[in-house]
């Protein structure tokens, strides 16, 4: 009887919770799914009516759908492989002994905590201006002509500032996943003869499996909505050289004020974000059962 007391008040005190998690949830999504099913436009005039899947037509067979896909895929998968890689390479260095450690840590780790419009404005006017950027006195220094990389190589430029914003996670959770392992093992490894390599193919490199997977989960859902740092490095161009799908969802509602057109490539996003984010579950289920 205390129990089902218990587990009453528990629930009861749950439930406003629960309610605004849910209003919070379901309402811009219902009002998502009815606005995508409407010829809604904010400076048209005429009224707003229901006009099927035409939004939905329009949008998958856009031009610039398959562009904005293509880049949303290279973007992320980019920006994976850079962190990924570039992250167990800083844990395994910052997990050495050396003067100053803290510090150091505290340097590689800082990046992820400014703000990613902040993070763009400094990439794009501080390192990547072909005028003033640090990148181009370099170049000058070395005798080369500075490169232009926003309009010349618009989609590595934002590959490259948010690789920069998200190496510092993806280290900080190997480098505490690496910190776990026991010494005795790679001393036992060590006194059998195996070379770093090998100690680090099969003792370091199992032994922060389950972190990576964990890594690739949490960045795949940020990076398919990756948007301030396009919004403020390159608006998307030149073109649609740059534009993802989230950005162009952005574009449509505030660009062409197609609210029912942006609506139904929300709807698009979400359920590709959705089937993406289902595979890496199972993936990472499958590899912490393993």
């Amino acid at each position: 009887m205390a129990t089902q007391q218990t587990r009453g008040l528990a629930r009861t005190m749950l439930a406003p919770s629960v309610f605004v998690l849910l209003v919070w949830m379901v309402v811009p999504l219902v009002l998502t799914l009815w606005f995508s099913f409407q010829n809604y436009k904010l400076l048209s005039a005429a009224p707003v009516r229901f006009n099927g899947l035409t939004n939905y037509y329009y949008f998958l067979t856009d031009p610039v759908f398959l562009g904005a896909l293509i880049n949303t895929l290279v973007l992320v998968l980019s920006v994976l492989a850079i962190t990924v890689i570039g992250g167990i390479l800083l844990a395994l260095l910052i997990d050495q002994p050396m003067f100053g450690q803290g510090i150091v840590r505290i340097l590689v780790i800082s990046p992820f905590f400014i703000m990613p419009t902040v993070s763009g404005l400094v990439w794009k006017n501080m390192l990547l201006d072909p005028v003033n950027g640090i990148f181009s006195h370099i170049w000058r220094f070395f005798g080369a002509t500075p490169v232009a990389w926003l309009q010349t190589y618009p989609l590595f430029s934002v590959i490259v500032i948010v690789a920069w914003q998200w190496l510092p996670f993806a280290t900080l959770i190997l480098l505490t996943a690496l910190q776990s392992l026991s010494e005795d093992q790679k001393e036992a490894a060590e006194m059998d003869g195996a070379n770093a390599i090998r100690r680090f193919a099969y003792i370091t490199l199992p032994h922060i499996s389950r972190a990576i997977t964990v890594v690739i989960l949490i960045q795949t859902i940020f990076l398919l909505s990756v948007f301030a740092e396009i919004l403020v490095a390159t608006q998307g161009g030149p073109g649609f050289a740059s534009t993802n799908l989230a950005f162009l969802v952005y574009k449509i509602a505030l660009g062409d004020f197609d609210v029912g057109g942006a609506a139904a490539g929300g709807v698009i996003a979400v359920i590709l974000a959705n089937i993406v984010a289902f595979f890496l579950m199972r993936f990472i289920g499958k590899n912490l059962d393993a």
